[in-house]
């Protein structure tokens, strides 16, 4: 009884750790969450609500009752990062950065990287044409442990790549326009272990994922234009794979993040006024991978979509809603909402949760018909993807958080 009883803790540890939204999109990019929440709501429904200085595009990340968020202002260039309580939104921590301001596209902000972070570290990127900065604080106090400047950073619209985890390795996309790099730090030390150069052609948004594929190491998973879908093994920072399956010479962007659905790897790229394409590839175990399926028809060039069991769950920009097969590519049904969208999605239960630029969030179910299970308004302008953890899911406008409970 009592090695069961370890058994089970260990397994609830795992699961728990597993769940923990620490980086944007939450477990390896995923947006998927077990946990059901409402459907419908208004004001009165939330168990806290909490103004953040500056405003900002970044998503809030968890590690367990704690909440984090950036935020900045564009006109002074002041950067803000927010420690808050799940419980009650009351701030635990606070810090301030003076940085310059720079030119931006008009839906961009200085605060749209999310960070990440560990049981030790919140991890923060931010960018200027004169730097790129990477620093890490204490999780629980804010206090400084390191920062590197990794030097220039060049883009027409401005910065907003977000780092992710793997293990004790910081990895980083530093692709700017027409070169780049990516990277990989020392947790403890922010010390470089690898860096991999790249003919980037446009400055890349994408955030990276890791893919397990069966019987084999794991890798992680970088999507760009010029390159198409890379594997890059985690230690040495050697490229295991690429497939170049977009337009290298077309005007495009990969700014919706990779995704693992299965065996395969779903990457997309696109332009806004052009041809978007989601294209998914299946590694093989001979270092090489060959492409699946592909969608080019009314898919999402911003949001990033969600997988659930063989099914893909897709909200394009102009509210174009698919439900595609995983295994064939082939749509199964077609929906629209009513409204634009720059945030992605995220699944809670059986819920999809659809956050508008006006604030409006569309939940839809993830079944085999269109069903829209709920709408509500949030009442203030987004573009960041909600969070979830510690029994809520916390929605961020421009400067202010809310934490919407779960059901019971």
């Amino acid at each position: 009884m009592r090695l069961l009883a370890l058994i089970l803790q260990l397994l609830a540890a795992t699961t728990l750790h597993a769940q923990e939204w620490s980086r944007f999109r939450g477990p390896n990019g995923s947006g998927v969450y077990d946990a059901n929440f409402p459907t419908a709501w208004t004001a009165k429904d939330y168990l806290w609500s909490a103004a953040i200085p500056g405003r900002g595009n970044a998503s809030p990340i968890f590690w367990q009752d704690h909440v984090y968020v950036t935020s900045a202002e564009n006109k002074s260039g002041k950067r803000h990062v927010v420690c808050l309580s799940a419980k009650d939104g009351k701030t635990i921590w606070q810090r301030e950065f003076a940085d310059a301001s720079y030119k931006l596209h008009k839906r961009n902000s200085i605060a749209t990287s999310t960070p990440c972070v560990d049981a030790e570290r919140l991890y923060l990127t931010w960018a200027t044409p004169q730097h790129y900065v990477v620093q890490a604080l204490e999780r629980k106090t804010g206090k400084d442990l390191w920062k590197i400047d990794l030097g220039v950073y060049v883009s027409q619209h401005g910065f907003g790549a977000s780092p992710i985890l793997y293990e004790d390795l910081l990895i980083l996309t530093n692709e700017q326009d027409k070169a780049g790099s990516l990277h990989a730090l020392d947790v403890k030390t922010g010390k470089e272990v690898w860096k991999i150069a790249r003919n980037s052609g446009n400055a890349t948004y994408s955030a990276p994922c890791i893919y397990h594929p069966p019987g084999r190491a794991a890798e992680i998973i970088f999507t760009n234009w010029q390159h198409g879908i890379t594997a890059v093994e985690p230690r040495t920072g050697k490229v295991k794979w690429e497939l170049s399956c977009f337009e290298p010479t077309k005007q495009e962007r990969a700014i919706a993040s990779p995704i693992i659905a299965g065996d395969l790897v779903i990457g997309t790229c696109g332009f806004v006024t052009a041809q978007k394409h989601f294209v998914a590839v299946r590694p093989t175990a001979d270092g090489k991978a060959q492409e699946v399926w592909r969608v080019e028809k009314a898919v999402a060039y911003l949001p990033t979509p969600i997988v659930k069991g063989n099914r893909i769950y897709s909200c394009s920009e102009l509210g174009v809603f698919n439900c595609i097969d995983a295994a064939t590519g082939k749509v199964i049904w077609q929906d629209r909402l009513d409204n634009e969208f720059s945030a992605s999605p995220v699944l809670a239960g059986n819920a999809i949760y659809c956050i508008a630029n006006d604030g409006e969030v569309f939940v839809v179910e993830a079944g085999e018909a269109f069903k829209l299970l709920g709408r509500s308004r949030l009442g203030e302008a987004t573009q960041a993807t909600p969070a979830i953890g510690a029994g809520v899911m916390v929605f961020r406008m421009e400067g202010r958080l809310v934490a919407l409970p779960a059901t019971k």
